[in-house]
């Protein structure tokens, strides 16, 4: 049965499963909600970006890392267990629901999707990201 979760922020970084162009099982990993829209009462759906912990140390055009090296506050806040990158070329709109998302590992935000969030002092980071995105 499919559950509907209460309505998320942009900047949450959320446990999902994100849909895979190579095979049809999406695969579980950390994403970056963009932005949230109210589909009816209390349903929503997501603008999210693909996260990974492959290659962190190789970004690409879109791309940004939240490591625990350089960004130990941004990565304590994110709730990350591991150096992650998120690419901002990569964004798919999902309902926020059971579907395609659920209880992050070890829950730190309760019985919900949440992680962390993205700490305010990697805003130039995704923005310049968003830039080279386009």
């Amino acid at each position: 049965m499919r559950h509907w979760w209460p309505e998320p922020a942009a900047g949450d970084i959320v446990w999902c499963h994100f849909p895979d162009q190579i095979s049809d099982k999406p695969k579980a990993r950390p994403g970056l909600l963009l932005s949230v829209h109210e589909i009816d009462d209390g349903h929503y759906t997501v603008d999210l970006a693909y996260g990974t912990s492959q290659k962190v140390e190789r970004l690409y055009a879109g791309e940004f890392s939240i490591t625990q090296a350089k960004h130990p506050i941004a990565f304590s806040s994110s709730n990350l267990s591991y150096d992650t990158k998120f690419n901002l070329r990569q964004v798919v709109n999902l309902p926020f629901n059971s579907d395609w998302f659920s209880v992050a590992p070890l829950a730190p935000h309760g019985q919900n999707p949440k992680l962390g969030l993205l700490h305010a002092s990697m805003v130039p980071k995704v923005q310049a990201a968003f830039k080279r995105s386009r």
